[in-house]
């Protein structure tokens, strides 16, 4: 808002965007930043050499480990909301020989029960500490079914600590929005439809047996939707996208309608 030629600040949210180094972390950071009339968006990362790598400089960005609540507790200094987008990360053990299926481990202190749950409580934590009014978590479905495959990849349940953190969230008494995507899609945004669902119903049942797939830059543009729509507050939902050329399509642009197709709680 700009009043006799000069920008207001009372009206531009601040934001912490945690694992912005990441594929999607790193879209929203981006999106945040355009809209630098509504937000001021830092970025949390464990890496600088990453961070300069990724965005030319380490301006605007913390530096420090989620394990470390402190270090969370210092970049949440006057934000009104945080974005979750760590993740742990399975490495390959080893190229499988042929006809082998891949080994996967996690890096010692990388497990997801150490960042995907105590990572993420760590966070929930300093944010409620802070006064955080809005905390928007991105997670991924597969959550209800414990025999998912991503449980397998290193024995390390992610998807189990993963909804035991998006629990915590909604028990912390923070506004919270948890967007749990479908498999990731390194595409072009804005040019699909949006489909909202719960409890993996999506997943489980595609309509018309669609891919369950959604862009990166499609979550991200969530994200920063949901830091303004009062209908994303307090909701958690599955999200995934029809494809482009599919019959009827019609590209998602109003998303407060889509936001009141989401419900509270788990």
């Amino acid at each position: 808002m700009r009043i006799c030629g000069y920008l207001t600040t009372a009206m531009i949210k601040k934001v912490l965007v945690t694992g912005a180094t990441g594929r999607t972390g790193s879209l929203v950071l981006q999106k945040l930043r355009q809209n630098s009339d509504r937000f001021q968006a830092m970025g949390f990362a464990k890496s600088p050499t990453k961070v300069q790598e990724m965005f030319g400089s380490t301006e605007g960005f913390f530096m420090g480990d989620i394990k470390d609540k402190c270090t969370i507790e210092t970049a949440l200094q006057d934000c009104s909301a945080l974005v979750i987008l760590t993740s742990a990360i399975p490495k390959m053990k080893a190229p499988p020989s042929p006809g082998e299926r891949p080994e996967f481990e996690f890096e010692p202190g990388g497990t997801p029960e150490e960042i995907d749950y105590y990572g993420q409580t760590n966070q929930i934590d300093a944010a409620k500490k802070a006064g955080i009014e809005h905390i928007i978590l991105v997670g991924s479905m597969g959550g209800t079914n414990p025999n998912h495959p991503l449980n397998k990849l290193g024995n390390g349940n992610i998807l189990i600590w993963k909804r035991k953190a998006e629990q915590y969230l909604i028990d912390s008494g923070i506004d919270y929005t948890i967007i749990r995507a479908a498999g990731l899609l390194d595409t072009e945004g804005g040019i699909r439809e949006l489909i909202v669902g719960k409890d993996d119903t999506l997943l489980n049942n595609p309509p018309n047996g669609i891919p369950t797939v959604v862009p990166r830059a499609d979550v991200a543009e969530i994200v920063v939707q949901a830091l303004q729509e009062s209908d994303a507050r307090n909701k958690a939902f599955d999200l995934m996208s029809k494809p482009e050329d599919a019959p009827d399509i019609v590209i998602t642009k109003d998303f407060s309608s889509l936001f009141q197709q989401t419900t509270p709680g788990m």
